[in-house]
C-alpha cells in the first residue's frame, strides 16, 4: 500500500480495466464468501476501487475497505452509492495508521488481494492482520509471487519506480510467503485451486482459537 501518488495517477484507468482472469476471480470470491457469516465483519486491505468489498457485502453484516489511494477510495465510494450498498464503508489510510482504526480481535475475515507483494514490511503487516482477527477468524490472500525468476526484472522495476511508472514491488516465492504467514501466527494454511496462474498464490489461513 505504498506509493499512493502512483495509485492516484492510475485510478481512473484501473477502474475501467477488466479483471485479468474473471473465472479465477469468481472462484476466489466464492471461497472467500464461504468463510463469511451473516454477522461477520470483514476488512479488505488494499481495496482499490472496491470491487471485492462490494461483491462480499451481501454475505456479511459489515464490510470495510482500506486503501492508501484517495482517488481509489473516491471511486469505491461512488460505486457503493451507485449500487446502493449500505453495509460497506471505505477508509483512506496506509497499513499501520489505517489499521489502528480497528480494534484487536474485532474482525471475522481479513482479505489482502493483490497487496502483499507491494508491502515494504510484509512480516509486520501480517502480524497486524493476525492481531485484528478474532480467534478462529480467517485471513485470505491472493498474492503475485515473482521470485525474481527473471534476473533483469528487479532493476527494471526499480528504474520504473524511480520514473514514477511503477510502485514498490517485492519478489518472493509462494513457499516464503506461506512461511511468513505461519510465522505471523496463522494456522491451517491451504491453497484452494482457483485456476490462477502459477505466479499467484491464493492462500486461506486462520487465527487459532
Amino acid at each position: 500500500m505504498a506509493d499512493p501518488e502512483f495509485w492516484n495517477g492510475i485510478a481512473e484507468r484501473y477502474a475501467r480495466q477488466p479483471v485479468a482472469n474473471p473465472q479465477s476471480f469468481e472462484r476466489k470470491i466464492d471461497v472467500t464468501a464461504s468463510l463469511i457469516g451473516q454477522h461477520s465483519v470483514v476488512l479488505d486491505i488494499g481495496c482499490g476501487t472496491g470491487s471485492l468489498a462490494l461483491r462480499l457485502a451481501p454475505h456479511a453484516q459489515a464490510v470495510h475497505g482500506l486503501d492508501a489511494s484517495s482517488r481509489m477510495i473516491d471511486i469505491a465510494r461512488q460505486k457503493a452509492a451507485t449500487e446502493q450498498v449500505r453495509n460497506v464503508e471505505f477508509h483512506l489510510g496506509a497499513l499501520g495508521a489505517g489499521l489502528s482504526a480497528f480494534a484487536d480481535a474485532s474482525l471475522d475475515v481479513v482479505c489482502a488481494y493483490s497487496l502483499l507483494h507491494l508491502v515494504t514490511d510484509r512480516p509486520a503487516a501480517l502480524r497486524q492482520m493476525h492481531r485484528l482477527l478474532k480467534p478462529g477468524g480467517y485471513f485470505v490472500s491472493s498474492t503475485t509471487c515473482l521470485g525474481w525468476s527473471w534476473p533483469l526484472l528487479k532493476p527494471v522495476l526499480r528504474t520504473m519506480r524511480w520514473l514514477g511508472k511503477a510502485p514498490h514491488v517485492d519478489g518472493f516465492d509462494s513457499q516464503r510467503l506461506a512461511r511468513e504467514i505461519r510465522d505471523a501466527g496463522f494456522v491451517d494454511l491451504r491453497q484452494p485451486d482457483v485456476g490462477a496462474k502459477r505466479s499467484i498464490a491464493f492462500i486461506v489461513a486462520r487465527r487459532p482459537v
